[in-house]
């Protein structure tokens, strides 16, 4: 077990400084706006929160009304809801695929940080994000290695990143990312 609530934090800090007027503004994940992302965002919180609760899931497709409220609330749950031990016991699934609940602990700490950073470049907000929490996502890259190597993972090729880019940075660029990616490109 380790804490979700750090990452959850950070993002739910993020999603709380988005301006209405940024919610058209384009993404590093190049089909989305802020507002897809924000929506994506609510998703997988959803997904993980149910997930760690082994319930069923319906998670919201499109971005809610209230999602300055919402999002954050749903972050929380998540972090809450990843605090109990069960919550690491058994299997469930992300995106269709079955896993160890630890495993899946795992893909939520990657999802949180990758789309932290995606949510702060696009809004041009600081991210702050922990070594413990990229240790985690280091171990999310080693466990998943092999598929994401032979292109079944979510990511497009590795990115290179700046000789002196920071771990963050590094970590952005293992999921195709360019780190030094801005609005204006």
């Amino acid at each position: 077990m380790y804490d979700l609530a750090p990452a959850t934090q950070e993002m739910s800090r993020l999603v709380s400084a988005v301006g209405d007027d940024q919610l058209t503004r384009p993404t590093p994940c190049s089909d989305w706006t802020v507002a897809a992302l924000l929506a994506h965002i609510h998703q997988f919180a959803t997904v993980f929160t149910d997930n760690a609760r082994k319930q069923p899931t319906r998670p919201p497709q499109r971005l809610v009304d209230d999602w300055r409220a919402a999002i954050p609330r749903q972050l929380g749950e998540l972090a809450d809801a990843w605090a109990v031990e069960s919550a690491w016991q058994g299997k469930t699934s992300a995106g269709g695929i079955e896993m160890d609940a630890a495993d899946n602990a795992l893909v939520a700490v990657e999802e949180l940080t990758v789309h932290g950073w995606d949510l702060a470049s696009a809004t041009g907000q600081p991210i702050d994000v922990r070594d413990d929490t990229l240790d985690q996502v280091d171990r999310f890259f080693e466990r998943f290695a092999g598929p994401i190597e032979s292109g079944q993972g979510p990511f497009g090729p590795v990115a290179e990143a700046p000789a002196d880019a920071d771990r963050l940075a590094r970590t952005v660029a293992r999921t195709g990312r360019d780190p030094r990616w801005s609005p204006s490109q």
